[in-house]
């Protein structure tokens, strides 16, 4: 994929895998919606979810973009994240994400319930800046026909988001 291809597949998606590392024991994973800020990607989440806990310990996150359509596909992104705690652009951000999830935006009358809601639940945004994707062109089987010459794997490989 080139950058714009890589740009565009996360754009024209809403559900992801995040990834980050935990205090202990090993990486913790936990299926997101987000929205697109220029090159950024927002993720809402409570100030006291593990996510939040740890984007402050370490910024370094990946999030698996995820493609809803049979056969999968994916892209995964590599980020810095950052913790916004506006709580108009957290407003925002929860009212966008929410329209994503209802596949239209949603009406403003809702936004004091949305306002309210992050309030009560210590919302804030997190800001994922991308530095490197990876990639691998999925390879499907369909049926027997598709078990020949032509059905390769190769090593994959991580790019610059921007390269």
């Amino acid at each position: 994929m080139t950058p714009e291809e890589r740009r565009v597949f996360v754009r024209a998606h809403r559900t992801a895998v995040f990834g980050y590392g935990r205090a202990a024991d090993g990486p913790a994973m936990s299926i997101v919606y987000y929205v697109m800020d220029g090159d950024d990607i927002l993720v809402s989440t409570m100030g006291e979810r593990a996510k939040a806990r740890a984007v402050a310990r370490d910024p370094k996150v990946s999030l698996c973009v995820l493609d809803e359509a049979w056969p999968p596909t994916y892209l995964q992104v590599y980020c810095d994240a950052t913790i916004d705690r506006d709580r108009e652009r957290t407003v925002d951000l929860m009212m966008r994400i929410a329209g994503v999830m209802a596949d239209r935006p949603l009406d403003e009358s809702i936004r004091p319930l949305v306002a309210e809601g992050a309030a009560r639940e210590g919302r804030g945004a997190l800001r994922l800046r991308p530095y490197a994707t990876f990639e691998t062109p999925p390879r499907h089987v369909q049926g027997e026909e598709d078990v020949n010459d032509a059905l390769t794997h190769w090593t994959s490989a991580s790019l610059p988001w921007n390269a």
